[in-house]
């Protein structure tokens, strides 16, 4: 199967070359949102990760994600519509549905975002889902939580900064539980859908089997050094206080940082697994020690 990749040169982008590279012909596509730009694909497969991701520092416009998000997605799934293509994979998020989980985020929840990210996001969901697919083509719209793995640096690693130098954690206090999505996962679950025809369209959730608790992070991180973590239980309301005076001073621990590392946001996995019928091929723990260990590097 010859497959086209948009955002190839994204952390996910790169992981999914490497990873399909054995089975699949893969080529990779550089696009960004023109207006009234069209697309001319000869594929069997588009993989659209391409994209405008959540700005932590906040200084993209609000209009920057309804453009990579939305209008780039509509264009490119314009194009497969009328195209030999047969199979449409979009990557979305999480964030579509929602930015706070109460219990376990299903596909049966009910869509409210709260960002500009989120709503684009879910703009291009209700875009694709709207259309009635000629016979013959498949569309997946993949909803992944965090997503780690070797060469990422996001929130993950400054975790690593902090024990490494020995320093405590000062969260303890926070108690949590939250879904993560080692690379490898996704990637197996989108070679799934690439080359299962049995497998029905429509939106799936992706995420590792096991959630853990910040704290838990805090452990395997010092097991992935080799030290013993140091987890100090300052009150919540005080750390809070500090995180909202990084929202204005630019501190490395600000608002929506500290939720994304104490935040319950546990997601169900159990559709896609039951769709592609096998084990994911890492555990949480498994894949979050790879991604520790690269860190050393």
């Amino acid at each position: 199967m010859k497959a086209t990749i948009t955002g190839a040169t994204g952390f996910v982008g790169k992981n999914l070359q490497n990873y399909l590279t054995n089975s699949h012909e893969i080529e990779t596509m550089s696009i960004r949102y023109i207006a009234n730009q069209r697309f001319n694909i000869k594929a069997d497969a588009i993989i659209h990760l391409a994209g405008k991701a959540h700005d932590l520092k906040k200084v993209s416009s609000p209009q920057d994600y309804y453009d990579a998000n939305f209008e780039l997605t509509k264009q490119l799934f314009d194009a497969f519509l009328v195209s030999e293509v047969s199979v449409f994979i979009f990557m979305s998020t999480v964030k579509a549905v929602a930015d706070e989980v109460e219990g376990i985020l299903t596909e049966a929840a009910v869509p409210n975002p709260k960002t500009h990210y989120g709503i684009a996001k879910r703009k291009a969901e209700q875009y694709i889902l709207s259309t009635t697919l000629p016979e013959g083509k498949r569309i997946y719209i993949l909803r992944p939580c965090m997503i780690h793995g070797p060469g990422n640096k996001g929130n993950l690693n400054l975790l690593y900064q902090l024990v490494s130098k020995g320093l405590p954690w000062p969260l303890g206090d926070f108690q949590n539980k939250r879904s993560f999505l080692s690379v490898e996962n996704l990637c197996f679950v989108i070679k799934e859908l690439l080359e299962n025809e049995t497998i029905r369209s429509g939106i799936y959730n992706v995420a590792d089997d096991q959630s853990l608790s910040t704290n838990e992070l805090i452990s395997l991180l010092g097991q992935s050094l080799g030290k013993k973590s140091r987890v100090l239980n300052i009150p919540s309301s005080w750390i809070k206080g500090v995180a909202k005076l990084g929202d204005h001073l630019y501190l490395p621990l600000n608002s929506e940082r500290l939720q994304k590392l104490t935040e319950n946001y546990v997601v169900s996995n159990d559709k896609i697994i039951t769709a592609v019928g096998k084990p994911l091929p890492v555990t949480a723990e498994e894949g979050l020690l790879k991604t520790f260990k690269s860190f050393k590097k």
